[in-house]
């Protein structure tokens, strides 16, 4: 890991970010300090948000605001875990975990989803009794009106919360940002199932509420299901490995970048590997000249740590040897679902042919296809053996 000594990283401050990220922020300020303000802005508005409509709720014997009343503690309660999830991922790296806290974000993210889930289910049983067991709704000019601010409230919490999350890469912002809006939608509805029963006499009251629940339990499981994603590990963003590989490649003696790799320690904390083809005409200084330059440009530019730089040598001073390349390009072109081929090299002392190819998830049978190319590649060569590597499609 001589990287992280190259660069002097200090990851114990809490506040790794990442060039697109730092752009985001103001001057003073970091990540972790914009989460917390916002969460607390959230704690305050949805605490006095709960405590008018649980008062409003029990007294116009609506089930629908005091449902309403209910979910914003629960927002309360996402934006306290949010804050306590983000200072404990601002913990010091230590011995048993080298590499920090900051993937507590997301376990973060995983709990606010329960909370929403639990919410829901709780919310649907409330509505179900008010279903069997209905009562009669009172309502005034006085609660309808505080029902109404909090649609405002909800619509400009939602907004602001969800726009921070996106400029700080918060995935718990986002999803409470987003929950927000959604209850700015539910209290609207609340809004005109008064309505309907002032105008027709007519209740639904307890249907809104199981509309509600329902909305609810969905929006709790479509966050956890974006969050355990996350944890599971997903694709490189298209563009962070295209801006990655265009800086790797960027450099004159670089004749290609392949198999970009980054593992994610946090919102803003990616460490990677890639390999890189240069002519076999290079030194070994030559090429740690290379990879530590590589290295810092990717960092400055894009705020990923390459843990490693792998070499594929180009063979680049015997012609047969690059007909031999543009006749085994032909065999592996030949085939469906092949994305990529590289790292081709011969060598002769060894007899060996060796290449890379990436093989498309959707291929119904990729050991088939690699099984039919080094087939074809010994027939054409039976003098050589064929080193043929699968790599995975891990990223654009």
């Amino acid at each position: 890991m001589h990287i992280i000594k190259l660069y002097k990283i200090n990851i114990e401050r809490g506040n790794r970010m990442s060039k697109e990220t730092h752009k985001n922020i103001k001057s003073g300020d970091s990540r972790h300090q914009v989460i917390v303000r916002t969460s607390i802005v959230g704690i305050l508005a949805n605490v006095l948000l709960a405590g008018f409509k649980a008062v409003v709720g029990m007294l116009s014997h609506s089930i629908a605001i005091t449902l309403d009343a209910v979910n914003n503690l629960s927002d309360a309660l996402s934006s306290i875990i949010t804050i306590v999830g983000t200072k404990l991922a601002g913990k010091r790296p230590d011995k048993k975990h080298p590499m920090g806290y900051g993937r507590i974000e997301y376990l973060t993210a995983t709990i606010i989803a329960f909370i929403v889930l639990y919410a829901g289910v709780t919310a649907f049983k409330e509505s179900v009794s008010a279903i069997i067991h209905p009562a009669k709704p009172d309502y005034t000019a006085v609660a309808l009106g505080i029902v109404a601010v909090g649609v405002l409230v909800k619509v400009v919490l939602g907004r602001f919360v969800k726009a921070t999350g996106k400029r700080v890469r918060s995935d718990s912002l986002i999803a409470s940002g987003t929950d927000a809006t959604m209850d700015a939608v539910i209290s609207a509805s609340t809004l005109a199932a008064a309505g309907i029963y002032l105008i027709f006499g007519i209740s639904l009251e307890a249907w809104l509420g199981a509309i509600i629940a329902a909305v609810i339990i969905k929006s709790g499981i479509d966050m956890l299901r974006e969050t355990l994603s996350e944890i599971l590990g997903e694709r490189v963003q298209k563009e962070k490995a295209r801006e990655i590989k265009a800086a790797v490649a960027g450099f004159p003696e670089v004749q290609g970048a392949y198999d970009l790799i980054l593992h994610n320690y946090g919102p803003d904390f990616l460490i990677g590997s890639v390999h890189v083809a240069v002519a076999d005409t290079m030194t070994a200084g030559d090429i740690d000249k290379l990879t530590r330059r590589i290295m810092h440009k990717v960092y400055v530019e894009n705020g990923v740590m390459l843990e490693g730089v792998g070499i594929y040598s180009v063979n680049t001073r015997d012609p047969k040897v690059m007909a031999m390349r543009d006749a085994v390009m032909a065999i592996v072109e030949d085939h469906d679902h092949i994305l990529q081929t590289h790292g081709f090299y011969v060598d002769e002392a060894l007899r060996r042919i060796s290449l890379d190819v990436v093989i498309d998830f959707a291929a119904p049978d990729a050991e088939a296809i690699l099984s039919d190319i080094r087939s074809r590649i010994e027939a054409a060569y039976p003098n050589y053996t064929v080193q043929l590597t699968r790599d995975l499609d891990i990223s654009d």
